[in-house]
């Protein structure tokens, strides 16, 4: 199962001065997938390599007044993987913030709209309110991609080897 990038259009609803935003979208092979259990899959069980990433982003964004993102990977009924949630449903949670230099949310959406299973899609909207927003956001593109292409393969991995 390999995750497939899908457009966007902008203006979005959730983000309405989003000017980038991208989505990645699974096919699962469940029917009983949340979309918070399926946020949960994915940001609180991220691979060694991606949490390396993050304590060193946080250490390199720290002198710029970016928020960094959270040391320890938590969940509650505020936050889902150290994300604080914005809205959540059975078929959507959407998490992010709006900081000084850009505003973003994640949105994970479950869909049952496969004969044998679910859909599951990632977007990212993406405000940048500032040079240091722009600068950021094309530093990170690379690294955001292949995480969030990662962390959804993980959650198909996952799935198949003991559905939920």
């Amino acid at each position: 199962m390999s995750p497939v990038s899908r457009p966007v259009s902008l203006p979005h609803p959730l983000l309405p001065a989003a000017d980038w935003a991208d989505r990645f979208t699974l096919g699962l092979p469940v029917n009983n997938l949340t979309a918070r259990e399926a946020a949960r899959l994915a940001l609180e069980y991220p691979p060694g390599w991606v949490r390396r990433l993050m304590v060193l982003r946080n250490a390199l964004v720290a002198p710029f007044g970016l928020k960094s993102a959270a040391e320890k990977v938590a969940t509650s009924d505020t936050e889902i993987g150290g994300f604080p949630v914005v809205s959540v449903s059975d078929d959507r949670v959407v998490l992010g913030f709006d900081d000084r230099h850009l505003d973003f949310r994640i949105v994970i959406d479950v869909r049952q709209d496969r004969p044998s299973g679910q859909t599951l899609s990632v977007m990212t909207l993406v405000h940048r309110n500032n040079l240091i927003g722009r600068l950021y956001l094309a530093a990170v593109m690379p690294f955001h991609k292949l995480i969030v292409r990662t962390m959804l393969s993980g959650i198909g991995a996952r799935i198949v080897n003991s559905p939920p």
